[in-house]
């Protein structure tokens, strides 16, 4: 899960500095900082993908920090999603950046959970 976390944090920063850049393009009023929230939470996931690969012993708590960091990116652009769809039932390029955030989080969430799970599963077969 590190290079998966890893990964996932480049995209998220890559989305982030794309909305940043091209914010006419995307249709906004003014460049805004709320742009860079998809590089923020990307960041994070780098740099936590980057700890767990360097310190193994404490990967179980860099991944489960990435995991919640991730679910709060999730939740907060997918919540943003629904209320501007709901508000603007033909919605621009910048909630098409909205929801791409939280496919990418949402994705990295299953995923997660489904490492977690497997990881358990062996823990408890591997005990005597």
């Amino acid at each position: 899960m590190p290079k998966v976390t890893m990964w996932t944090g480049i995209l998220l920063t890559i989305l982030g500095v794309l909305c940043y850049v091209f914010w006419k393009e995307l249709g906004a009023n003014k460049q805004s900082l709320t742009a860079l929230i998809p590089a923020f939470v990307g960041v994070s996931l780098l740099l936590l993908g980057g700890f767990s690969l360097l310190k193994p012993e404490l990967r179980k708590h860099f991944m489960h920090a990435a995991v919640t960091i991730a679910l709060l990116g999730f939740l907060a652009s997918f919540g943003r999603f629904l209320s501007v769809l709901a508000k603007n039932p033909h919605p621009g390029l910048g909630l098409a950046a909205t929801l791409l955030m939280s496919i990418l989080t949402g994705v990295y969430v299953a995923l997660c959970v489904r490492s977690f799970i497997a990881a358990r599963r062996a823990r408890e077969a591997a005990a005597p």
